[in-house]
């Protein structure tokens, strides 16, 4: 297995980590999986070949690859083989068996991690940030910050103080960075909407508040203790999670 060097994927949170999907399932792969892990901030690639993905890999670098068994021109249990044997990108792997042979293989062969179908883009995005984490490289703000609630990955990632990443969509970046850059002060609810919304007036307020909503459940149920995201009546929202 080729060693995984700190120069092959370190977390850079000038960009978003770039993804191949092998997936020869078109509408699957271009009306789900594509879209769906572009809302979590991923800049993704689609192939509906192992060749395909081969003559992606010529002209780009990816960090990581999703895999599906299933492929029409080449197993995909070869792919990993071939791949880990000239790369160190992550690997996930998907596939529609639910037998234990296809995981046992897929993870001897060099894999990262391993889900079924139907895969929940949810639990993809946030497999594909704990394997990107797991084998990259601290920086100096990530190793200062241990313990704390943060955001990492371009804002893409909440980290609970466990250290578990938990993927955030659009909106929820961009709320929780408008909250983040405030630095422990109030941020209006007024402030949060025109940072959501390009027509304040289009949108609803019952949205903000079940955007927070989720976010405090998702947070709770993912680290077993409470997001820092405070409700100061009448003067809207703070975050007390970094500082």
């Amino acid at each position: 297995m080729t060693e995984r060097t700190a120069s092959t994927i370190t977390p850079t949170p000038a960009r978003a980590w770039r993804l191949g999907v092998l997936e020869d399932d078109a509408q699957l792969r271009e009306g789900i999986i594509l879209p769906g892990l572009r809302y979590f901030g991923f800049e993704v690639t689609g192939a509906g070949t192992a060749a395909e993905l081969y003559r992606h890999m010529l002209r780009q670098t990816f960090d990581m690859v999703v895999l599906d068994i299933g492929l029409p021109d080449e197993d995909g249990l070869s792919v990993v083989k071939h791949l880990r044997e000239i790369s160190s990108l992550g690997i996930v792997m998907l596939t529609a068996n639910t037998g234990s042979d296809d995981h046992i293989q897929a993870l001897t062969r060099g894999a990262d991690a391993f889900l079924n179908k139907p895969v929940n883009i949810e639990i993809l995005a946030a497999t594909l940030h704990s394997v990107a984490r797991r084998l990259g490289i601290r920086s100096s703000r990530e190793t200062s910050s241990v313990g704390r609630w943060r955001l990492d990955t371009d804002d893409w990632c909440l980290v609970t103080p466990t250290e578990q990443a938990l993927p955030l969509t659009a909106p929820e970046r961009c709320l929780m960075r408008t909250l983040v850059a405030a630095r422990g002060e109030p941020v209006s609810r007024e402030a949060l909407i025109a940072a959501l919304a390009t027509d304040v007036y289009e949108f609803d307020p019952h949205r903000l508040e079940m955007m927070v909503h989720r976010l405090r459940r998702k947070a709770q149920d993912a680290a077993g203790q409470p997001l820092p995201l405070l409700t100061l009546r009448g003067q809207g929202y703070l975050f007390a999670g970094e500082g």
